[in-house]
């Protein structure tokens, strides 16, 4: 089977030459996002907490959109972040989000995100 495209209006879309999400197989690759409304296209007000919460959000609406349940199929998530600074803000936040089994994860500090945005996640989630 050829990997399928994700579309959904529940996470950000763009423009830009790439899918929110692809499936190969029992496997979904979820693009990076950043703390976007969907519906404003807007970066979200708020804390560190709160714009990790709405990447995870945008996350959760790929994976459910992709036939899966949300978070808890993550197996892998990668966090980038503006400035190490927020590094426990944002783990705080990440944390409350998955219960016993987290998935894998990196965290890395980088120069600059799109759109200056202070975080974003891309994700590995297992639909099998």
């Amino acid at each position: 089977m050829p990997p399928e495209r994700v579309i959904t209006d529940d996470a950000p879309r763009t423009d830009n030459p790439y899918s929110q999400g692809v499936v190969a197989g029992d496997t979904l690759y979820v693009s990076g996002y950043g703390p976007v409304d969907p519906e404003t296209g807007e970066e979200v007000d708020g804390d560190i907490e709160a714009q990790t919460d709405r990447v995870l959000d945008n996350i959760a609406a790929v994976v459910s959109e992709a036939g899966g349940d949300g978070l808890d199929d993550a197996v892998k998530l990668t966090v980038y972040v503006a400035d190490l600074d927020d590094y426990e803000r944002v783990n705080e936040a990440y944390g409350a989000r998955f219960d016993e089994v987290p998935p894998a994860r990196v965290c890395v500090e980088v120069a600059r995100l799109p759109g200056d945005v202070r975080v974003e996640m891309d994700a590995i989630a297992y639909l099998g």
